[in-house]
């Protein structure tokens, strides 16, 4: 059975909707991918601090982010903690991280993570990729729900788009093989929707 999502979870989802969501007005395409239940491993790129709502605004489910240990200090700690957030070291291996992230899996709970492990400020159409989302997704039998975000987080001109895809299995095979399977259906698709654009 799926845990309860926290409060402080609860309550940031509709004040996200009503601000960034009326303001930005995303395009949220194939968020049916999302299953309402069960564990599952929502992974894909990272382009802006803002693509964590667009998150919250695709799915009504409680979502446990990995984010940077550097978020969890002073009077925050305990707010992000009490969201259900997990803090991740990104100046070392982090089994804690990995752990809680597995914890939260194994309770039929729903985690995201952007595998980049930052936002892309390169012209790189995508980063390389941490082993997080393929590691927990293959300990746990998760699948993993891929998404692609484009656009610019802008008043005027094109709305920001999420998009998600089909499940994505981790296979038995070398890890890091499997990992790199998963970046290039992430890449091919963003290439993909830019040649369409």
């Amino acid at each position: 059975m799926s845990q309860r999502s926290p409060l402080i979870y609860k309550g940031l989802r509709p004040l996200a909707v009503a601000g960034f969501g009326s303001i930005m007005r995303p395009k949220i395409i194939g968020r049916e991918n999302i299953p309402k239940d069960g564990r599952v491993v929502i992974a894909g790129n990272h382009t802006k601090p803002f693509d964590v709502f667009m998150l919250f605004l695709s799915t009504r489910r409680c979502l446990h982010f990995l984010a940077k240990a550097e978020l969890f200090k002073g009077p925050l700690d305990k707010f992000f903690k009490a969201a259900g957030i997990i803090p991740v070291d990104r100046s070392r291996k982090n089994p804690e991280a990995l752990n809680a992230a597995r914890e939260y899996l194994n309770n039929e709970s729903a985690v995201a993570i952007f595998p980049e492990g930052t936002t892309n400020k390169t012209d790189a159409v995508l980063l390389p990729f941490r082993m997080g989302a393929v590691k927990m997704a293959r300990d746990t039998s998760s699948p993993i729900v891929p998404f692609t975000i484009s656009g610019a987080y802008k008043l005027t001109g094109p709305r920001p788009e999420i998009r998600f895809y089909p499940p994505f299995y981790v296979g038995d095979g070398d890890l890091e093989q499997e990992n790199e399977k998963f970046r290039q259906f992430i890449y091919d698709n963003l290439v993909n929707k830019e040649k369409i654009s």
